[in-house]
């Protein structure tokens, strides 16, 4: 049998052995991932800053209708005082007072300040949270049920019924929503 000789290659140039190629590919593939988590963490910094941004604009500006509010609130107490209704206008000023302190606390609170507040509420008072997480869930199915109704009764006015009938008409097998 006869030997082939081989010569030298360079790896200068496209006659590359395949290790080569593969380490080359497995490096382009590194800098490709590196450029991608650095997107991606250039991505999440940019959408943390805005939601930061976000908040803090937000809060302040519900802490000046907090005591814009609290400022009304404190009026009322007063002309309740005026008519003789003491017992209700200490209601209204102690009702301001909280108000205006809750106010000064979302102007002068950033969003890190207030999420640290919240998360500390939570892990201090987890079945208020649960609680108030309970009741928004419950207040939410009611206003779809509500607006669900609506578009239910506003979309079979205009369909028309042809028996006469004054109610909505109902399709289907299910009972009639009430």
């Amino acid at each position: 049998m006869e030997q082939a000789t081989q010569t030298p290659r360079s790896n200068a140039g496209p006659t590359e052995s395949p290790e080569g190629a593969q380490e080359q590919a497995k490096a382009k593939a590194g800098e490709v991932k590196d450029q991608a988590q650095q997107t991606a963490r250039n991505a999440a910094d940019n959408a943390r800053g805005r939601a930061v941004e976000q908040i803090d604009q937000r809060s302040t500006d519900a802490g000046q209708r907090v005591s814009a509010t609290a400022g009304d609130v404190r009026s009322v107490g007063e002309e309740l005082r005026k008519q003789g209704k003491d017992g209700p206008a200490k209601i209204a000023d102690q009702a301001a007072e909280r108000a205006e302190k809750v106010g000064s606390y979302l102007q002068e609170s950033d969003a890190n300040r207030i999420l640290h507040d919240a998360e500390d509420f939570g892990r201090q008072k987890p079945w208020a949270v649960i609680a108030g997480g309970l009741v928004l869930g419950f207040a939410a199915s009611r206003f779809l049920k509500a607006s669900s109704q609506q578009r239910y009764r506003s979309s079979s006015q205009g369909a028309g019924t042809s028996s006469g009938s004054s109610g909505p008409t109902v399709y289907g097998n299910g009972p009639a929503a009430s």
